[in-house]
């Protein structure tokens, strides 16, 4: 796809919502029904969600196990094999060319979306899917009013949940006019 038209935008645009609205780090066109080439991510510190649209993993380096879970498949997790580091490249939502080497969990997060255009889940990474786990809500996370930190940590986990009362905004940079 290289024309980034009113009605690409608005699909980028749809699929924040839809990610925010189920607390998720990241979402891919095909898992909202649409086969372009499209992901969104928004890390649980960033304000500001990006969209990249022909998005590609150009290098990767290392291993690391990290957990995961998925909004395709809600309420589990699972450990997965992800690289250290990876180079990606992609259009962003003026169709400028972002090249970037990314870490931690923000080169997790687009590995793992980038899989899902090429339709693979994080359980097909998985060494045996009897491993996976069910996520149990947390009874005690709405009276517990003096936690400021997330449930989930970025530091060991996929960061792929995030708190009801995560307060991202989309930027105007990011709505359609």
């Amino acid at each position: 796809m290289r024309d980034i038209d009113e009605d690409v935008l608005r699909l980028a645009y749809d699929m924040v919502d839809t990610m925010r609205e189920a607390n998720g780090v990241g979402l891919a066109a095909n898992q909202v029904g649409d086969l372009r080439r499209v992901i969104v991510i928004q890390l649980p510190e960033e304000k500001e969600a990006r969209i990249y649209i022909n998005p590609e993993i150009t290098a990767r380096d290392g291993e690391r196990r990290v957990e995961e879970g998925c909004l395709s498949i809600a309420g589990y997790k699972g450990t997965v094999t992800r690289s250290v580091w990876v180079r990606f490249r992609a259009l962003d939502h003026t169709a400028t060319v972002v090249k970037l080497r990314a870490e931690d969990v923000l080169s997790q997060a687009l590995e793992h979306e980038v899989d899902h255009l090429n339709g693979i889940l994080y359980i097909d990474h998985m060494e045996a899917h009897e491993k996976l786990e069910k996520v149990e809500p947390s009874d005690d996370a709405s009276s517990d009013a003096d936690e400021s930190e997330p449930e989930v940590s970025a530091q060991t986990d996929s960061g792929l949940w995030l708190p009801d009362d995560d307060s991202r905004n989309t930027p105007a940079s990011l709505k359609l006019k």
